[in-house]
């Protein structure tokens, strides 16, 4: 089924709206009961706010502008990884447990969010080049890191302290390089493609 750039825009704006309502939601959870994952995991929902903007602004342009844009995203997402790792070492030293009911029900919402988006972009991968991928992995990883969240609820309830909470922001870390790095080389293939079509010589 062929999918129209105004459909595209629609799609990638109600998740941008998605994402960032759900971030004051868990931004305050997060404040309120000192949990770092959650922190990380907010701020994740600012980054695919950005992201999914991006594609709304970009969808149509040319493929040097989007391999250009597609590299800023790419940038974009290593942004919740400084704040994981900002967090994780504010807390090193005072590695409490977070609140776990409402560690639980935050996360459980985020899952329900985060899946819902990734559905919704199923189609913007397909025909948004690296930025609808940027917006398509960015979900992805959130549902991943979600269920981590809940996974990681269960363990601070058995071990009774913050460090499972600490060792997630890592996880974060590393899922969002990922990302980024996937949105890049879809970003420098984007930009060979255009310096091919132009005539120019392929560095």
């Amino acid at each position: 089924m062929t999918t129209t750039p105004r459909a595209l825009r629609r799609t990638v704006l109600l998740v941008a709206a998605l994402n960032c309502g759900y971030f004051f939601v868990e931004f305050t959870v997060a404040l309120a009961i000192g949990s770092v994952s959650l922190m990380a995991d907010s701020v994740d929902f600012l980054e695919d706010t950005a992201v999914n903007l991006l594609v709304f602004a970009s969808l149509g342009w040319s493929l040097a502008a989007r391999a250009r844009v597609g590299r800023l995203m790419a940038l974009v997402i290593l942004a919740p990884a400084a704040a994981a790792v900002w967090q994780a070492v504010a807390k090193a030293g005072d590695p409490s447990a977070p609140d776990l009911l409402s560690l639980v029900l935050t996360a459980g919402g985020a899952v329900a969010v985060n899946a819902v988006a990734a559905w919704l972009l199923v189609r913007v991968r397909q025909h948004g080049g690296s930025m609808g991928h940027a917006a398509w992995v960015a979900a992805r990883n959130d549902v991943v890191i979600n269920i981590l969240i809940l996974v990681m609820a269960a363990v601070t309830a058995l071990v009774g302290t913050g460090w499972p909470d600490l060792l997630l922001g890592v996880v974060i870390v590393l899922l969002n390089g990922r990302a980024a790095y996937e949105v890049w080389e879809l970003a420098e293939e984007e930009r060979l493609a255009a310096k091919a079509l132009a005539g120019e010589a392929l560095d």
